[in-house]
């Protein structure tokens, strides 16, 4: 026992002190990327969860994909053209691409993909983004035709979604394990192996219709702690992963820390919130969510959690989309305000400092993901700041896939702390739509405005970016106004990486863009 708490002792010194030694890689030609959570389903169409959307996005291919500059391009569909009246696209389809079992990619997986998708009995999040769909035809084996019933702005958007294999699917059962930790796609990667909970392991596919990765292996190592996976960086165990805050203007300063890693910073394209559960009475009144909205002081949690990397929230949309209202303020961080709103409400402080209502106490629980470090501080700062007016919050820390499939697909849940990666179209019908709200779907928070839904229906139905422009800064409008959700920051994105890792650029999508071009140089892979 002595001898285990020297070693504890020595290895937090290292720690502290920051380590002299090089990392030791074993495999130089293999990423090794940390992942908070493990991914669940490996087919693009159930993939609901960022691990699994990130590890498809490697197995799989779209038709159309974004590059760089945030511009649609050609992916699995080398051109295409759309109709004068935007109702008919026709893709013509890349010819010779492979799946990763050797059969040859043609129109009928295009048709597949779309059927499956639509099928009612799938429990995907994203049909609808077909919903406006009339038809899909086959004109041939390297041409499809798109129909549409009205004119739909995401379209081309839309077939970014991972195409899955016909040949290997039809007539399978798509929920079940084996087919969703058998993946068979077109991508740059094809599945080598996967430990449940420890890691997934990608091997680079030869035949990539592209080109073959340079980088021989993709490895996701599951390491539910953002401390413990900066310490596996430190010591080689991991080549990749997104700094807290604090690990990026604290620890990643060292002359160690820079000799040996290359770091990135940009606004994320996306969000953190404090989402309610409408369906309970309690936050089904909008006095409330507005009241606790006017409590949290964002600038404090800003400053605290992340070290002042990243900006206040203000509605869906991030300062850096098209959609961005800039005209809706920042929610008044205002405790006298918001003890009027619970006073209007019914309800009033006791003896103990705590609101009260029909001798109910005014307490809920919410809910935060294990191994989110900045989500659990914002949690217990937002606790504190609540308490000040009366309001008794309690934080429960859940395993990240029980959380969503256990808590928040099935609403067993009063508030939550979690995040959206939004899309760079602004078509939020799968979050915010009333329709959307089954489970396994994005409106979880159980959302219900009939202004929203129509609203969200005319951007869909709109290609004049002026005219969505107005419709989404509406949305944005109405959504601050109500606060379903209390939007709190914009985080930055805060990715750091190995040096011996070349070709990498920072671009508006980010870094990961173009990652088959990146290389290690071969004097480095020999010298390892």
């Amino acid at each position: 026992m002595e001898r285990w708490r020297y070693l504890c002792l020595l290895f937090s010194i290292c720690f502290l002190i920051g380590c002299t030694k090089e990392p030791e890689i074993k495999h130089p030609n293999t990423i090794t990327i940390g992942f908070l959570a493990d991914a669940k389903r490996l087919l693009p169409l159930l993939a609901s969860d960022s691990a699994s959307a990130e590890i498809t996005g490697h197995i799989f291919n779209g038709l159309t994909k974004y590059d760089k500059d945030i511009k649609l391009t050609g992916d699995l569909a080398e051109s295409w053209d759309i109709s004068p009246d935007g109702l008919i696209i026709t893709f013509r389809l890349r010819k010779g691409v492979k799946w990763h079992d050797g059969a040859e990619f043609t129109s009928d997986d295009v048709i597949f993909t779309y059927l499956t998708v639509t099928n009612p009995n799938i429990p995907t999040p994203y049909s609808s983004i077909y919903g406006p769909v009339q038809k899909v035809e086959a004109v041939d084996k390297y041409t499809v035709m798109v129909t549409y019933k009205e004119p739909y702005a995401p379209a081309l958007e839309s077939w970014g979604m991972g195409i899955i294999p016909k040949h290997a699917l039809e007539g399978k059962d798509l929920k079940s394990p084996e087919v969703n930790r058998n993946p068979i796609g077109t991508g740059p990667y094809k599945l080598k192996e996967w430990v449940t909970g420890q890691k997934i392991v990608l091997e680079a596919f030869d035949h990539y219709f592209e080109k073959r990765p340079n980088i021989d292996r993709f490895m996701a190592r599951i390491i539910p702690d953002t401390a413990t996976m900066f310490l596996e960086l430190k010591f080689g165990g991991i080549d990749f992963m997104g700094l807290t805050p604090p690990q990026y203007k604290l620890q990643a300063q060292t002359d160690f820390f820079k000799k040996y890693f290359q770091k990135f910073r940009y606004p994320s394209f996306g969000y953190t919130y404090l989402g309610y559960n409408l369906l309970n009475p309690l936050f089904s009144d909008k006095r409330i969510r507005q009241a606790i909205s006017h409590s949290i002081n964002k600038k404090e949690i800003i400053a605290g959690v992340l070290m002042s990397y990243g900006t206040p929230c203000t509605g869906p949309f991030p300062p850096e989309s098209w959609a961005f209202n800039p005209d809706v303020k920042d929610y008044e961080y205002n405790p006298d305000k918001a003890v009027k709103l619970l006073s209007e409400s019914g309800w009033q402080k006791n003896p103990e400092g705590v609101l009260e209502k029909d001798g109910k106490k005014l307490t809920f629980t919410v809910l935060v993901n294990q191994g989110n470090e900045a989500r659990l501080k914002t949690a217990q700062i937002i606790k504190e700041q609540l308490k000040k007016i009366g309001i008794d919050m309690t934080i429960k820390v859940l395993e990240w896939q029980a959380m969503l499939h256990e808590f928040i697909d099935k609403k067993r849940f009063e508030a939550v702390i979690m995040g959206w990666a939004l899309s760079r179209d602004p078509d939020l019908y799968d979050i915010w739509h009333s329709s959307k709200t089954k489970d396994g779907e994005f409106n979880f928070i159980s959302y219900k405005n009939d202004e929203i839904d129509k609203l969200l229906i005319q951007g869909r139905q709109t290609f004049d970016i002026g005219k969505r422009k107005k419709i989404y800064n509406r949305i944005h409008e109405i959504l601050a106004e109500e606060q379903p959700q209390t939007f709190l920051y914009v985080p930055d994105a805060l990715p750091v990486l190995h040096k011996r890792f070349k070709g990498v650029e920072k671009a508006p999508l980010g870094i990961m863009y173009d990652f088959i071009k990146w290389h290690v140089p071969k004097n480095k892979i020999e010298w390892y």
